[in-house]
């Protein structure tokens, strides 16, 4: 827009037709918010956290303004049909179309990557750039400053070297732009696979886990090597990067490659799946994810222990749940010595039988280990089958039932008891010329 047309439009936007504008674009904002609101409710069971589309609000994800963008565009075409003029929506078009920018790449880094503090920095420079961008058109300095960056010259980067054809700065930032781009819709599209391949039921979750690195692998390398292609780089230029690449692998970069391969390992054997308990150095907990490069072990307190993969080829892993999920637990108590144990065993095994998460079958047994100091000691046994959900509360509520039986039957839990001899001291003989010790 020149300075006249900013003229015009400011006039126009405090007339009368201003408030027919402004009615087509609440109708229009309230229409998509309809639209979406009603795409949302059917579609519950979606992540909000990872979809692109859709977000934790109906105005959260990228849905909402491209609904808004389109009926703004269908609005604008049929204001000259009506005889209105347009104003407001010279405004409202490029406001859209930013936020749409903004949003869109918002939505995919946060599902590609919804842990990562580079991502929120990314999408702050992106939102200014996209609002500078919008600024710049309106006030219609765009134009001109695209003329000036494509008359600046890049010498360092010759497009041909026999014509000596430089490229310009505007080249390369549309170059970087569209590289970029393309990248973010690698991204969306490896994270819109995944999600729906981890949804999946028909094939077992390590195998989809392996599909999803894999895919994702591939399309990461294939978007870069086509985005390389597109800011001007001649990939064969390239190739000593492959030897350097494998030197770094062979030396450098060893252990990554060896957790990498350890990682797809574990997945394409399934010796560890997702939702296995397992004990690995002394820190047991379940498996909540199996990554490319490590291993995530989440303990029952909420702890969770980053383990490479590497270690869990290498190393001993206890397996709680890969064979068979039930597991023996035991417990220790004494009784006092004269204690009818032929009648207190039957009475114990029925009554940690009725204990919830104790199994039946094989059923409780009960032995006496030790003849200790104090009493008699008996070793109690049972069985689970959910050592997922820990080992403390069901060895609580068996601890419990047995002391309750035993204060039932009168059965003492004898603890150590010491006597205690006091033997008088001896007077020792007084030396010639020294005082009487008992007198003063």
């Amino acid at each position: 827009m020149s300075l006249a047309e900013l003229r015009a439009l400011g006039r126009s936007l405090v007339s009368v037709n201003a408030l027919i504008e402004v009615g087509l674009l609440l109708a229009c904002l309230g229409l998509s918010w309809l639209i979406v609101s009603r795409i949302g409710r059917h579609a519950r069971n979606v992540d909000a956290q990872r979809s692109v589309l859709l977000g934790r609000r109906v105005f959260d994800g990228l849905l909402f303004p491209v609904v808004a963008l389109l009926l703004a565009l269908g609005a604008r075409r049929l204001m000259p049909l009506i005889d209105l003029p347009m104003a407001l929506f010279k405004l409202v078009i490029p406001v859209l179309m930013s936020l749409v920018i903004i949003r869109f790449v918002a939505r995919v880094l946060r599902a590609a990557f919804p842990d990562s503090l580079g991502t929120r920095l990314l999408e702050r420079s992106v939102s200014w750039a996209a609002w500078l961008g919008s600024i710049l058109w309106i006030v219609g300095l765009l134009p001109w400053l695209m003329e000036e960056l494509n008359d600046i010259k890049v010498r360092w980067l010759p497009k041909d070297p026999d014509t000596k054809d430089f490229p310009t700065v505007l080249d390369l930032m549309q170059n970087v732009l569209l590289a970029g781009l393309l990248m973010i819709v690698v991204l969306w599209l490896s994270s819109v696979i995944e999600a729906r391949m981890l949804r999946g039921k028909a094939v077992d979750l390590s195998m989809r886990k392996i599909a999803v690195n894999i895919m994702r692998t591939v399309l990461l390398a294939v978007g870069a090597l086509v985005a390389l292609n597109m800011l001007g780089l001649n990939l064969s230029a390239l190739s000593w990067l492959g030897g350097a690449v494998g030197v770094g692998l062979g030396f450098g970069l060893q252990k990554i490659t060896s957790n990498y391969v350890s990682g797809f390992m574990i997945l394409a054997e399934r010796s560890l799946r997702i939702g296995d308990m397992v004990r690995v150095d002394n820190f047991e907990g379940k498996i909540s994810d199996i990554k490319t490069r490590y291993t995530v072990i989440r303990a029952l307190n909420g702890r969770e222990s980053i383990v490479p993969n590497e270690s869990l080829i290498t190393t001993r892993v206890e397996n709680l749940s890969l064979a068979d999920p039930q597991v023996s637990v035991s417990t220790v108590v004494q009784v006092a010595y004269g204690t009818d144990l032929d009648q207190l065993f039957p009475q114990l095994i029925e009554a940690i039988k009725r204990v919830p998460r104790v199994l039946s079958e094989p059923g409780p047994s009960v032995l006496l280990s030790n003849f200790a100091a104090d009493g008699l000691e008996l070793t109690i046994s049972f069985w689970i089958s959910d050592p997922h959900n820990g080992q403390g509360g069901v060895r609580s509520e068996v601890n419990l039932t047995i002391l309750r039986l035993l204060n039932h039957f009168k059965i003492e839990i004898p603890f150590p008891q010491r006597v205690i001899r006091t033997v008088p001291a001896e007077v020792p003989p007084a030396l010639p010329g020294a005082p009487d010790p008992t007198t003063r």
